[in-house]
């Protein structure tokens, strides 16, 4: 095994928001996700279920979800039909969590020019998330409601995975937990059954590298600031 390989796919790995119009072939998009499905869960539950959106259905949800967030920019109430079914942040933010949240968010809008203020920039780059920063493929991930919470943790396994082997070839993604408010259009629209909870979405393509937005990259905590050795 290369281990260079191996670090380098998981150390090059970023949020990508801005893909090229290059297909993915369907053969690849297999590939991966069979690779992906070696992940570890507990008791080899394997609780993830995908949906592939390409094409017609892509675009079909794309102006389904872009519809229902213009509507609550002029009607906020209606975001009340829009719910997310778990808390993927935490109800009050608290130190050192809202710090890094802060400076993410700063960072990002910064270099995109848009102010605290200027609430149409934000709203089109919010809206970026709904067309999958124009990526060609979105996915969709769900799992059962029966299963446990530790089923989240196995789905960050299996997310982490089908990310890491895209670099591995060649492509770029960006996890998001931004749809999950819109799961009531969407599960309907992959065909999803009245068991299944929205977990996120995730675009996923050739990134554009010309894109000043793909500039960004997020800064990481220092080893000794979360590690504590015992011996």
């Amino acid at each position: 095994m290369n281990s260079n390989a191996v670090d380098s796919a998981i150390t090059s790995r970023m949020s990508v928001r801005a893909f090229l119009d290059r297909a993915v072939p369907r053969e690849l998009l297999e590939q991966i996700l069979a690779v992906a499905s070696r992940a570890p869960s507990g008791t080899n539950c394997q609780p993830w279920k995908v949906y592939v959106l390409q094409g017609a259905s892509r675009r079909a949800l794309i102006e389904q979800v872009c519809a229902a967030h213009d509507a609550a920019r002029s009607n906020p109430a209606l975001m009340a039909d829009h719910v997310e079914e778990y808390d993927y942040y935490p109800q009050k933010w608290v130190s050192p969590y809202i710090e890094r949240r802060r400076e993410n968010g700063w960072g990002l809008y910064g270099l995109l020019d848009i102010g605290k203020g200027d609430k149409d920039k934000m709203h089109a780059q919010h809206q970026a998330n709904y067309r999958f920063f124009d990526a060609p493929v979105g996915l969709m991930f769900t799992v059962d409601k029966v299963m446990g919470r530790g089923s989240l943790v196995d789905y960050g396994c299996f997310l982490q995975s089908i990310m890491v082997s895209a670099r591995g070839h060649g492509l770029h993604t960006c996890p998001q937990a931004a749809w999950n408010g819109f799961s009531k259009i969407i599960l309907p629209h992959v065909g999803a059954g009245p068991a299944e909870m929205l977990v996120c979405g995730m675009a996923l393509g050739y990134a554009d590298d010309a894109a000043l937005i793909n500039t960004f990259h997020t800064p990481r905590e220092p080893l000794h600031t979360f590690t504590h050795w015992l011996e």
